[in-house]
């Protein structure tokens, strides 16, 4: 539990320990508990006492010891105060520090979900194919609105998908995400967790597309329905050699987005495999969802399903409305700089939180 630590009225702030972690929050917030730990800070669920809403706090100290670092957080907050989606996690405040030029900590305020999808595959609990259809469906719903946006999430995976115990799921973690140039090109570079890394990223290719995340979330799809990982790969050819004993030796044709020689020489060396039916895989899976797994899990990029498609597959017929109104094909350009110098990203960072707060509120800092 939170401990109260101090009070101080003039800042508008009081201080809390949580999980051995100092919180210094808005008065208006009040910590109930940890919730989280990891390499990004801590999390704790809290009140907001105007509203009586229930938040989740992430705090992240010495936010500029790793640039790169940094602006992972600067884009996640940047992006997600365009982004309005049901299906996408909501940044609902960022605090204001003290002091502009010299902060160190950030505090992102987020709607409080119960939990992630990574736990509740590795939990006992039964998931029916009602839970699957929906979970896919919501997954593909909030992916479809980003890639209209033209937004590539780029690090999909379990537990960047937050649910709750009704079942609603939203994506998060936006620190890799990148919005599509205009001159039709991605940022090159990528951070994709590795079992969810698409073929065109593992084998190096300089040119791809929202089609990554399509085969992240055939990944996801895979480990829901036999509640582990598809392809377990120590590392990057390890996990091509995986893919292949599953998905089966590739066709010239379905090798032609190769554009990295050494690359295409590798996956052509390797020995002939079959592969294996999903059907054996999962037998106790429905069949439309085989075929849904099928269309995601393809080698070549541009024969594999989007998200569009994927919700008019016949797996959703019973929860996809056909008359419903598509995404806004609004593109979400997003003025960001990259930048290694400490004194640049504290300045737009602290710009990105005055979009919270009106300016008679930090006049005074």
């Amino acid at each position: 539990m939170a401990n109260l630590m101090e009070i101080d009225k003039a800042r508008g702030k009081h201080s809390y320990a949580v999980s051995q972690t100092l919180f210094e929050l808005d008065i208006k917030y009040v910590p109930i508990k940890p919730i989280g730990k990891g390499a990004y800070g801590v999390v704790c669920s809290s009140i907001n006492s105007e509203t009586d809403e229930k938040v989740a706090i992430k705090k992240i100290g010495n936010v500029f010891e790793n640039c790169t670092d940094a602006m992972r957080v600067l884009r996640e907050m940047m992006l997600l105060r365009h982004i309005h989606h049901e299906n996408v996690i909501a940044l609902k405040d960022v605090m204001i520090p003290d002091k502009r030029t010299s902060f160190k900590d950030v505090y992102l305020v987020y709607q409080l979900m119960d939990t992630d999808l990574h736990h509740v595959i590795k939990s006992s609990q039964p998931l029916s194919n009602d839970h699957c259809q929906f979970f896919m469906f919501q997954l593909l719903q909030g992916l479809e609105y980003l890639h209209s946006a033209k937004i590539l999430h780029r690090d999909l995976k379990p537990g960047n998908l937050l649910v709750n115990a009704n079942c609603d799921l939203k994506i998060c973690d936006f620190g890799l995400a990148r919005t599509k140039r205009f001159d039709g090109e991605f940022m090159t570079e990528y951070v994709v967790t590795r079992w969810y890394r698409a073929p065109e990223l593992l084998l190096c290719s300089d040119d791809y597309g929202t089609s990554v995340d399509m085969w992240s979330v055939g990944c996801i799809f895979a480990e829901i329905l036999g509640r582990k990982p598809i392809f377990t790969g120590t590392d990057c050819l390890n996990q091509l050699k995986l893919i292949i004993s599953i998905i089966g030796t590739q066709d010239e044709s379905d090798l032609d987005f190769i554009d990295n020689p050494r690359s295409r020489s590798f996956i052509e060396s390797l020995p002939y495999r079959r592969g294996i039916e999903f059907s054996q895989l999962y037998p106790q899976a429905d069949p439309l969802a085989i075929d849904l797994l099928q269309r995601l899990l393809v080698f070549h990029p541009a024969k594999r399903i989007t998200a569009s498609e994927a919700l008019q597959h016949p797996y959703f017929a019973g929860i996809f409305d056909p008359m419903r109104e598509p995404p806004a094909q609004v593109p979400i350009k997003i003025d960001i700089v990259e930048s290694r110098k400490e004194e640049i990203i504290r300045e737009m960072m602290w710009n990105e939180m005055l979009h919270y707060h009106p300016p008679e509120a930090v006049s005074a800092l």
